[in-house]
C-alpha cells in the first residue's frame, strides 16, 4: 500500500506543477490578448476612434450591449476584459461604465440555466430557481439605483479617477511603473503587426482585435478549468465553512472563492444545486452571491496591467469602476434592510410563478436577456 502511495505522489505532484505552469501561461495569454485588442483599435482607427464608439454613446445602449454580450458569452470576465481593451484603444470611460453594469446583469443567466436541472421536482425547482434569480434581481436593482446616479453625478467616474490620480499626478499617462508584463507582450504584438502590415491599417487592426478577443476566450476558459481542478477542493472547504456564519463572512468568502476559481458564474452556479436539494437556504447564499460579484472584478484588474500607452490609465480606471460599483452596490443594497429584501422578494415571487407555469421560465429568460435588450438597442442605436 505504501509503495503504491509513494509511486502515485510524484505523478500527482508533476501533474499539479504542470497545471500551475499552464495557468501562468494562460494568465500571460490573457494579458497579451487584452493588449492586442487595445493595439488593434488604436491601429485601425487612428484619430477616428470616437466616431466608431458613437453607436454606444447612449448609456442605455451601452448597458444593453454589455448585457447581451455577457448573456451570449456567459462570462462577465471575458466581456469586462474586452471592455478594458476597448478603453485602452480609446473608448471613453463614461461610455464604458454602462457596458460594465450591463455585464453584471448578463452574467446571471448561467446560474438561472443551471436551476432548470431541478425541473422534475417542484419544491427543488422553486428553491433552485429562487437562488439563481436572486442574483438577477440584485444586479438589476444595482443598475436601477446606480446608473441614474452615475448619469447625474458621474460618481463612479470621479471615485475611480481619484483612485488613479496618484499616477496622473506624475504627468505620465501610462502605468509603466508597475507594468511588469509589457516587456514580454510588446515583442509579440510588434511581430504580429509586422506580419499584418501588408493588410493595411484598418484590416490589420481589425485582425488584431479579433485575434485578441479569441485569445481572451481561450485564456479565460482554460484558466477557469485549471482553477477548478487546482482549487475546487479548497473552494468547497471555504464554502462549507462560510455559509451560515453571518453576512460579512459570506460576502468575504464569496469574494475569495470567486478569485480562486476566476468565475462568478461558477461560484453562483455551485450554490444552485445546494439550495435546490435543501442543504442551504436562499437567504444564506444571498451574501455569498454578492461576494461573487466583487471577486469577479479581479480579471479586469489583471487585464489592465497589460495595457500601455496614452490610454493605459483609463484602462485601469474602468477596471476600478467595475470593482467600485460592485462594492458600493453591496454596501448600499445589502446595508439598507428595505433594499436588501427586494431581491429576496423578487426571487420568491418569480419562483412561485415558475413552479405554476414553465412558460414563465421561458418568458423570463427571453424577456430579460433578449427581447428587452434587443428592443432598446433597436430604438437607441
Amino acid at each position: 500500500m505504501n509503495q503504491a502511495t509513494t509511486a502515485v505522489t510524484p505523478v500527482t505532484n508533476t501533474l499539479r506543477t504542470l497545471r500551475w505552469a499552464n495557468l501562468a501561461f494562460m494568465l500571460y495569454l490573457l494579458l497579451l490578448a487584452v493588449a492586442l485588442v487595445g493595439s488593434g483599435f488604436k491601429w485601425a482607427t487612428g484619430d477616428q476612434a470616437k466616431v466608431l464608439f458613437e453607436f454606444a454613446s447612449h448609456p442605455v445602449a451601452g448597458l444593453m450591449i454589455g448585457l447581451v454580450a455577457t448573456a451570449l458569452i456567459q462570462s462577465s470576465s471575458t466581456v469586462t476584459s474586452i471592455i478594458v481593451g476597448l478603453v485602452a484603444g480609446g473608448l471613453p470611460v463614461e461610455t464604458a461604465i454602462p457596458m460594465i453594469m450591463g455585464a453584471n446583469i448578463g452574467t446571471t443567466v448561467t446560474n438561472t440555466l443551471v436551476s432548470l436541472g431541478h425541473l422534475r421536482c417542484k419544491e427543488e425547482f422553486k428553491r433552485a430557481f429562487a437562488s439563481a434569480t436572486i442574483h438577477d434581481f440584485f444586479n438589476l436593482l444595482a443598475v436601477l439605483i446606480f446608473l441614474p446616479l452615475e448619469l447625474m453625478f458621474g460618481f463612479l467616474e470621479k471615485i475611480s479617477h481619484w483612485l488613479v490620480s496618484p499616477l496622473l499626478s506624475t504627468g505620465d499617462m501610462s502605468i509603466k511603473s508597475f507594468n511588469f508584463i509589457k516587456p514580454i507582450t510588446k515583442p509579440v504584438i510588434h511581430a504580429l503587426k509586422e506580419l499584418l502590415t501588408s493588410f493595411g491599417d484598418v484590416a490589420g487592426g481589425i485582425t488584431l482585435i479579433f485575434l485578441g478577443i479569441a485569445l481572451i476566450f481561450i485564456a479565460i476558459t482554460v484558466m477557469g478549468k485549471l482553477m477548478k481542478k487546482l482549487m475546487v477542493g479548497r473552494a468547497k472547504h471555504i464554502l462549507k465553512n462560510a455559509i451560515g456564519r453571518g453576512p460579512v463572512h459570506g460576502i468575504a468568502s464569496g469574494t475569495l472563492v470567486t478569485v480562486l476559481v476566476q468565475s462568478s458564474s461558477t461560484t453562483t452556479s455551485l450554490m444552485v444545486p445546494l439550495v435546490g436539494s435543501g442543504i442551504l437556504k436562499v437567504k444564506e447564499v444571498y451574501p455569498f452571491t454578492l461576494g461573487a460579484n466583487i471577486g469577479t472584478c479581479i480579471t479586469a484588474l489583471l487585464a489592465a496591467t497589460a495595457v500601455s500607452g496614452e490610454f493605459a490609465i483609463f484602462a485601469l480606471q474602468i477596471a476600478l469602476v467595475h470593482l467600485t460599483f460592485n462594492i458600493l452596490a453591496t454596501i448600499v443594497i445589502f446595508g439598507i434592510p428595505f433594499l436588501r429584501n427586494i431581491p429576496l422578494k423578487g426571487a420568491d415571487m418569480i419562483s412561485e410563478m415558475a413552479v405554476k407555469s414553465k412558460a414563465v421560465v421561458v418568458g423570463y429568460l427571453t424577456t430579460l436577456f433578449l427581447i428587452v435588450p434587443g428592443s432598446i438597442l433597436a430604438l437607441t442605436v
